[in-house]
């Protein structure tokens, strides 16, 4: 063998040195038939692997697969045909060569091995195999070269030697051939393959291999979103290992293992600790020193591992990718100084050319595809990471403890889903180049060296040198960026909070307080911005210099350190092109390590949440009770947090099965806390607690979902009408879905905010009645309704008759009304229960509680015997319909096509009130079958409360852009774009001076006036530096500017929107307007725009450089721009609305979410934790689904503009071979390594126009919430009014009438009526009659439709909003507290001393509560106040009302949810503290107003009765059956 291969040496005449190339008999023997079998048999055992773990089922025998077996053992047949032929030689003593016998044995082999191939895939179920298509491939290429000798041979010799040998490799050629043809088509998909129910199944799956490389299967998308807009039903569904559902489940599963595991360790250390300790009884000090040692030990479970270990495998292949095209990007310099010593020698033969270039196009070709896998793999890891951190989070925030809760706020949890998870995103892209940067860094050196030897340490110095200054300007930006996370994080903390008690603040009038709060933080935040931005142009500054600096030391050096050292374009350009390479890494590494310090941020919050503690499931206890009793509690001690003080102490409790129990006590004595103990949500700290049986919860405050009314009651159980409807008649909702606009269908706003607070508490109570519980916790459910209402929800629901009798109910209840009626009385003072009963044994007793009954008994005189009359049951239900805070009143005929209208549009959006599509149908039967109402068409049929949010689609208006210019000064503009031509012209003026002066002759082996060549070439280097540096730097600045106009325009219209827009806008809608988007015109509007910018200008001085060089080349840059221009089209389109798509499906995942924390202990109560799980990863799915395709998108199209990129470079160096004769070498390389680079500039300018289309949205949805309709201006210069009106407190209503919203129906119409200074009138009506209506219009949150109101004579319309606001005082219905000290909240303004307030605090007995606070005035109340009880909230309002203390008192249902106490506490202070002023009060509690002045009674909107309560009680009116049922009449 050995002396065959000898003999038979490559001889290069042959090959090389000739105008006709071959190759030797021996390589084509050998070498070249090897290749393709080596191939094969090196993939086959990883081959096989992975085959072994795929189980898609098998494919049915095909005609196709037939064929592929069938030639595949022909070419088997036809290759042992040549290995007996050899055999046969020898018998007739003819010896040929050992390779005749290797080769055909090889061969055969292989090709047997590829025909089982063929079979073991089918029965793998693969539709299209890769590893055999590049096989077939390799196999044709090897063969190329074998045919052409042959045939070249035969022609010269005229004759065929080896007749037999010859025949079969022809045959075995067009096998193969067939072969690779036929493997290119696909199979069709498996059988046994889980069915799939797909509607809209991705084409990836049934892909072949072809396709999935080029990514051909996403065309289809992309054509159809060129055509049209892409929605919702375009979008494939995921592939279902991208799935929340096996995601988050593998990822569960890790973490657990990790937890598992830290706990047996913390055990065992824990065992070793106890030990010690027993040994050592007496020796304190070394006690105390082995437990400290043993503390470092127990390490906390590490979230890192269990993310490794889900998500790493996959991961690695990517990284593989990568591997393997870091080291082809190296051949390309090779080539190129191969192509220039090629032109430089003027007698080389012609095929060397087109072959170099062929070989610089295919290399450049194969490095696209691979890398474009490997970004496919890191990206789907990064969507994967965030699928899975989002659902392990949102499971978790499911059974995290009170206290844990507390320790963070909802907005931080979100931001743990939203920022933190989006970071692990960010960090996999390029999370590679830890390991691939110093690769590529270490072989560029290493080619570097080769060309100019030891010179190149000089540059090396230089990178080496710029690295810590880049890691520095990282490190501070990465400090600047946590602190202005943080000035985020508080700035939309704020903002959540203006918006959520926006209404308050109106009232109040203290927009301009908490304006002046936002833009503080704004102010900061812009600040550390700037000073981002200076170290921001700093570092691009490095970034475009670093290469150029690197290049100037480096030639300067080489040149200068010998005489002899010529710079030759060889030399210069590859090692331009090195450098260039040398560039990516160099500046990734130092980014990617900030990246990962970020990361490694995020992954300690998250790992943070994820250990927080959660409930114990087993706190209460089950299974085991005594029996007869349904609750049992033994010397129970109950607190909100491990380390707080018990709220509820020595607790004994046995409730019997079917009780009603009723708890009573003053505000903030534990009542709420005994309920949630004994569901389980507060630490126990001693004691047992048992509760037997399922159980239904109602808290105080009703949570209500954003969803149909209908689900909200049903909330997730198998509708039953019947059922429903009794449920409806005994909650007394039947008559406000009459008034509602869809009836239960209608949707409702998130936090119930189109309810009253009635509606929602009896919503919330018809939830737990239909869910047929056997525990009822009722937190206080009657409070938030009117009397009469109360006393029906008692009689058909709770009371002893009710629908719940039977049932064990635990009623925590102010009305002592319903007392007597009850099987045992708890009364809870301080935390501990004082005494418990029946009513009657509490009232022998005579203690605390009897005495404070007989205070209270006598005022209500409640009349049990008493029935009233059905006709008069009938009116009562009519009561509280539907809350006049609606903007639904929508009481107008609606046809029954409007009807059907308004549930289109319902079911349409229905998916985003998270139900499922199918209910369509239902929803659509119910409408049909409602009558007509009346024939009156309207022109706008009702339209859903919450639209839906819009996308914008289409191309983005030019006028945006231009919007964004004017926010940055048109001038700044202009002059960037000035400075970006002139740096583009620098830089093209450097590298041709460059090849000027590679091409300078060389006389005597030196080159002459070195130096003036290189101070030019660092002139013009060094100045392109610096236009870089002043264009990022002015280009920021601008970027600010434009940010701080667009934020304070926004927050000046948001501040100034009429109520009426809050009503019909989700507050995550605008928040979101405040956080991403202000986000994106921040931080990434303007890198985008200096990318965008910086790429135009490479590709364009790429152009005209190669133009310049090889004029030839003008002809293809038509078809290739017509190209990219059709690619970049398509791609625009397709993934900016996939981009639309996406950010809208995201919202829903987040307030979910929201809605989910709030909510968590209804949902633990009723145990539907899974179906919210499942909903969560519903949503997180439909986000995935948009996203996905994006990602593809991205590679689809650097596949096809890298392919115009490696066009560009095709024909550079095509063109260059062809006019090698007028070219000289320094303009070749110019040209090429111009070319070389292009194809980066290209991708990202088309990802960089995309970009740019996508977020320059934002401005255009903060421009068009900047620009809703205002309120009236707040203050009028010249109108406003005395300082010290209203000064008699006189009201009068002239003709008034008034509408919440264009196009609905009037809600107060025509009033007339006077009140004089300091009367009290009591305002009284069913729900819905237009009470709150009237406070409002006072306020002129409702804007009068016709008539007006006057106060002391001046017309309300007339003066500004804030001189009327500020005049008058409210104690709203919902007290609205801020996050922020008890002082802020009491006085934002500053206006009062301290004095002052103590004295309000006094007067509304919070004195007591707060001088027990160690920090007093700076207690901190958290975010809605959540650290108060409802009660003292509600004092707090009364302390704002007192310290305001203006002649007009207005109280809008103040007394719902207090005690009986402390409401009398109320009416005494405001009896002696406003005895002077005018009080109107809309009053639930009748005895609290039949002391005052006159009573106006409220019928549908207008006066029905106005007269002192003596007269309109002898009347026998409205007013006398509503004090009747309340028993005072």
């Amino acid at each position: 063998m050995k002396l065959f291969l000898i003999t038979a040496r490559k001889d290069s005449n042959l090959s090389i040195h000739t105008d006709n190339p071959d190759l030797t008999p021996c390589f084509q023997n050998t070498i070249l038939a090897w290749i393709p079998s080596i191939y094969l048999w090196t993939a086959l055992p990883f081959y096989l692997l992975y085959l072994k773990h795929s189980k898609r089922g098998y494919i049915v025998l095909s005609v196709l697969s037939r064929f592929k077996t069938l030639f595949g053992v022909l070419l088997w047949c036809v290759s042992w045909a040549d290995l007996f032929y050899s055999f046969h030689e020898l018998l007739q003593s003819r010896t040929p060569p050992p390779v005749y016998f290797v080769t055909p044995l090889i061969v055969g082999i292989t090709m047997l091995l590829a025909t089982l191939l063929i079979q073991y895939e089918r029965l793998r179920g693969v539709q299209s195999s890769g590893v055999l298509i590049i096989f077939w491939f390799l196999s044709v290429l090897c063969a190329m070269g074998p045919l052409r000798s042959k045939i070249m041979t035969t022609t010269a010799q005229g004759h065929v030697n080896e007749r037999f040998r010859f025949a079969t490799f022809y045959i075995y050629f067009a096998l193969i051939i067939i072969e690779l043809i036929l493997s290119c088509f696909k199979e069709k998909p498996p059988f046994f393959s889980p069915v799939n129910t797909d509607p809209n199944p991705s084409p990836e799956l049934t892909s072949g291999f072809l396709s999935r490389l080029t990514f051909w299967w996403f065309t289809s998308m992309a054509i159809l979103g060129y055509k049209r807009p892409l929605e919702d039903k375009d979008l494939w569904s995921l592939n279902e290992e991208d799935t929340s559902k096996s995601i988050v489940q593998q990822l569960s599963k890790e973490w657990d293992k990790e937890k598992a595991e830290c706990k047996q360790k913390e055990d065992v250390t824990y065992r070793k600790k106890s030990n010690h300790v027993l040994n050592h009884v007496g020796d304190g000090p070394e006690e105390a020193e082995i437990l400290i040692r043993d503390k470092k030990h127990n390490r906390k479970p590490s979230f890192l591992k269990a993310l490794l270990r889900t998500f790493g495998p996959y991961f690695l292949i990517g990284s593989f990718f990568k591997l393997i095209q870091d080291l082809l990007s190296f051949v390309n310099p090779q080539l190129l100084s191969v192509l220039i010593s090629f032109i430089k020698n003027k007698d080389a033969p012609a095929w060397w050319g087109f072959l170099i270039a062929a070989l610089m196009f295919t290399c450049a070709v194969l490095q696209t595809l691979i890398l474009h896998q490997h970004f496919q793999y890191c990206f789907v890891t990064g969507l994967r990471l965030r699928t899975g951190i989002t659902g392990v989070i949102y499971r978790k925030s499911l059974v995290i403890t009170n206290s844990a809760k507390r320790s963070s706020a909802v907005g931080e949890i979100v931001n743990l889903m939203s920022v933190d998870a989006q970071r692990f995103m960010d960090l996999m892209t390029f999370l590679n180049m830890l390991w691939s940067a110093p690769l590529q860094i270490f072989l560029a050196l290493y080619f570097l060296w080769q060309a100019l030897g030891p010179s190149v340490l000089a540059g090396v110095a230089v990178m080496v040198l710029l690295i810590p200054l880049n890691s520095a300007i990282a490190i501070k930006t990465r400090a600047f960026q946590v602190e202005q996370m943080r000035y985020k994080d508080s700035r939309i903390k704020l903002m959540n909070e203006i918006l959520g008690g926006i209404k308050v603040l109106k009232l109040y009038a203290w927009e301009p307080s908490f304006s002046e709060k936002v833009l503080e933080i704004r102010r900061n935040e812009l600040r550390v911005l700037k000073k981002s931005a200076y170290l921001n142009s700093l570092s691009t500054f490095a970034w475009i210099s670093a290469p150029f600096l690197v290049a100037l030391t480096t030639f300067a050096v080489y040149v200068s350190v010998d005489e002899n050292n010529i710079l030759d374009a060889e030399k210069a350009f590859v090692s331009l092109s090195l450098f260039n390479i040398l560039k990516f890494p160099l500046n990734m590494l130092p980014q990617v390590i900030s990246n990962i310090a970020q990361t490694s941020v995020s992954l300690k919050r998250i790992q943070q949440f994820l250990s927080h503690d959660e409930l114990d499931p087993n706190c209460v206890e089950t299974k085991v009770i005594a029996p007869g009793y349904t609750i049992c509690v033994k010397n129970a001690t109950f607190s909100w947090g491990k380390d707080l003080k018990p709220s509820l102490k020595d607790i004994n409790l046995l409730v019997p099965s079917g009780a009603l129990v009723a708890v009573v006590g003053h505000v903030g004595c534990g009542k709420s806390s005994l309920v949630s103990a004994l569901l389980g949500e507060m630490e126990k700290l001693e004691g047992e607690v048992a509760v037997k049986g399922s159980v239904a919860y109602v808290p105080q405050q009703a949570w209500i979902q954003n969803a149909t009314l209908k689900d909200n009651i049903l909330f997730g159980q198998a509708p039953n009408e019947q059922k429903y409807q009794n449920v409806l008649e005994a909650c007394a909702l039947k008559t406000d879905l009459e008034v509602l606009p869809g009836g239960d269908q209608t949707e409702i706003g998130e936090k119930g905010i189109n309810l009253s607070g009635g509606q929602r508490q009896r919503v919330s109570l018809a939830r737990a009645v239909f869910s047929n519980s056997d525990i009822y916790l009722l937190d206080d459910p009657l409070s938030a309704v009117d009397s009469h209402v109360a006393k029906h929800i008692f009689d058909k629901v709770i009371g002893p008759d009710g629908v719940l009798k039977g049932k064990t109910r635990i009623l925590v209840t102010h009305g002592i009304g319903f007392l007597p009626q009850v099987d045992h009385i708890i009364v809870l003072v301080d935390g501990k229960i004082s005494e418990m009963g029946s009513y009657q044994d509490l009232l022998k007793q005579n203690k605390a509680f009897a005495e404070f009954l007989r205070n209270y008994a006598l005022d209500e005189g409640i009349k049990e015997d008493e029935l009233t009359m059905v006709e008069e049951e009938e009116v009562l239900l009519a009561e509280d319909t539907l809350s006049i805070h609606t903007d639904l009143a929508d009481n107008e005929p609606v046809t029954n096509e409007a009807r059907k209208q308004f549930l289109r549009q319902l079911s349409v959006i229905s998916s985003e009130g998270g139900e499922c599509p199918n209910k369509m149908s239902t929803k659509r039967r119910v409408c049909e079958k409602k009558p007509a109402e009346s024939p009156l068409p309207r022109k706008n049929p009702n339209e859903k409360l919450i639209q839906a949010e819009t996308t914008e689609t289409g191309t983005v208006k030019l006028t945006v852009f231009w919007q964004y210019m004017k926010a940055v000064s048109p001038v700044i503009s202009l002059a960037i774009c000035f400075l970006y031509c002139c740096q583009n012209a620098a830089s093209i003026g450097a590298n041709v001076w460059l090849s000027d002066w590679t091409n300078e002759p060389v006389i005597n082996g030196t080159q002459h006036n070195t130096s003036m060549r290189i101070g030019v070439y660092a002139a013009l280097g060094l100045l392109q530096g610096l236009i870089v540096f002043v264009s990022s730097f002015t280009l920021a600045m601008g970027g600010i500017n434009a940010a701080r106009t667009l934020h304070t325009a926004l927050l000046e219209n948001k501040l100034r929107t009429p109520q009426s827009f809050y009503d019909t806008t989700p507050t995550g809608r605008i928040i979101n307007r405040f956080s991403k988007d202000i986000y994106v015109i921040d931080e990434v509007i303007p890198p985008t725009i200096l990318m965008f910018l910086g790429t135009f200008f490479t590709s364009l001085s790429t152009m005209i450089v190669i133009i310049a060089s090889t004029p030839l080349f003008a002809v293809v840059i038509v078809p290739l721009a017509i190209l990219y221009f059709f690619v970049q089209r398509f791609y625009v389109a397709t993934s900016r609305q996939l981009k639309r798509l996406e950010s809208v499906s995201r919202s829903p995942i987040y307030s979910h979410f929201s809605e989910t924390i709030s909510g968590a202990s209804v949902i633990r109560a009723y145990r539907r934790q899974k179906s919210f799980v499942d909903i969560s990863d519903l949503k997180v799915d439909e986000n995935q689904k948009s996203y996905y395709p994006g990602i593809v998108s991205n590679r689809w199209l650097g596949i096809r503009v890298e392919f115009v990129g490696n066009c560009i470079v095709l024909f550079a160096a095509l063109f260059a071979v062809i006019g090698k004769n007028s070219l000289n070498a320094g303009l070749v390389g110019l040209s090429v390594s111009y070319a070389l680079q292009v194809t980066l500039s290209l991708n990202w300018m088309v990802r960089m126009t995309s970009d740019l289309e996508t977020n320059i949205v934002a401005v255009e949805r903060i421009k068009e919430y900047s620009e809703t309709e205002t309120e009236a201006p707040w203050i009028i210069e010249d109108k406003s009014p005395p300082e010290d009106w209203p000064s008699k407190g006189e009201l009068e209503f002239v003709n008034y009438s008034v509408r919440y919203r264009k196009g609905l129906d009037l809600v107060l119409k025509d009033l007339n009526l006077q009140v004089h200074g300091g009367e009290k009138i009591g305002i009284v009506g069913r729900t819905g009659a237009g009470k709150s209506s009237m406070t409002l219009c006072l306020f002129r949150i409702l804007e009068a439709a016709k008539g007006e109101i006057k106060i002391d004579g001046v017309r309300i319309s007339e003066i500004g909003l804030h001189d009327l606001r500020s005049r008058l005082t409210i104690i709203p219905q919902d007290p609205v507290l801020f996050s922020g000290t008890l002082r802020m909240n009491l006085d934002p303004f500053n206006k009062y001393s301290d004095e002052e307030i103590w004295k309000a605090l006094e007067l509304s007995h919070l004195k007591r509560f707060v001088s027990s606070q160690p920090s007093m005035l700076e207690y901190e109340c958290s975010e809605g106040g959540e650290n108060l009880s409802v009660g003292q909230r509600q004092l707090v309002c009364l302390a704002r009302a007192l310290l305001r203390k203006t002649r007009i008192l207005i109280l809008d249902e103040a007394t719902a949810a207090i005690d009986l106490e402390t409401d009398d506490l109320i009416q005494m202070t405001i009896r002696t503290q406003f005895e002077d002023c005018t009080v109107l009060t809309i009053a639930h509690r009748l005895n609290t107003i039949m002391d005052y002045t006159r009573i106006l009674v409220l019928d549908n909107g207008t006066i029905a009765e106005f007269d002192t309560p003596a007269n309109l009680i002898a009347s026998k009116g409205i007013f006398y059956s509503m004090a009747k049922d309340a028993g005072l009449a």
